[in-house]
């Protein structure tokens, strides 16, 4: 498998647990949660509504009809998190955001979800900042 290729499938799987737009080739649209992907473009797609509105609780569709998948939730913004941090760490901050996180002192990981790895006043300072960043709805 090449790079592109990989890259691809990685863009792709972050969809995985978020609210997707699927259309397909045969003129259906439906809007719900992806919760599965394969190599071959099929997907599962929870608590799916069609263009009619019908609600559908699961719903597979095979990759040789899915035309396009688009996201319909705004991408958490690392970049200005890392901004934010920045302020409170200077010179301290390391933003990775192809890989989705942010390094801290080189001891505190934090993604979009909050610190995942490090502790001590640090890690907590770090988990502030993020708080008051959500809370503020700059994401």
């Amino acid at each position: 498998m090449s790079v592109a290729q990989r890259k691809f499938l990685t863009e792709l799987a972050t969809l995985v647990d978020k609210p997707v737009s699927v259309n397909t080739t045969t003129g259906k649209n439906y809007v719900g949660t992806l919760i599965g992907v394969t190599d071959g473009l099929s997907v599962c797609i929870a608590e799916a509504k069609d263009e009619a509105g019908k609600l559908h609780h699961r719903i597979f569709l095979n990759g040789t009809v899915v035309a396009q998948v688009s996201s319909t939730e705004k991408p958490f913004d690392l970049k200005a998190l890392s901004g934010r941090l920045e302020k409170v760490f200077p010179t301290m901050v390391k933003l990775y955001e192809e890989q989705g996180f942010i390094w801290v002192m080189d001891k505190v990981k934090l993604t979009e979800k909050g610190v995942i790895e490090g502790s001590g006043p640090a890690a907590e300072r770090v988990q502030k900042v993020y708080q008051l960043f959500l809370s503020e709805g700059k994401n």
